[in-house]
């Protein structure tokens, strides 16, 4: 079983939810000034990370999982 220890904590998950449902809203728009496919690509991988709570350019950087 593949598993990932959590190393984005409860107040981050629930900002990155945010920010990726707001991206999405403005890539969906137009109004900025980037294709409207990149705008939805790093809004999904803004909720998914903040949906399974693991985050792998943090892991590659040295955040350690929580409670360790």
């Amino acid at each position: 079983m593949f598993y990932l220890k959590r190393n984005v904590p409860n107040w981050e998950r629930a900002a990155r939810l945010v920010v990726a449902a707001i991206l999405a809203v403005v890539a969906s728009m137009g109004a900025v000034d980037m294709p409207a496919w990149a705008g939805w690509l790093i809004a999904a991988a803004l909720a998914l990370t903040a949906i399974v709570g693991f985050c792998p350019a943090c892991a590659m950087v040295g955040r350690r999982p929580i409670g360790e």
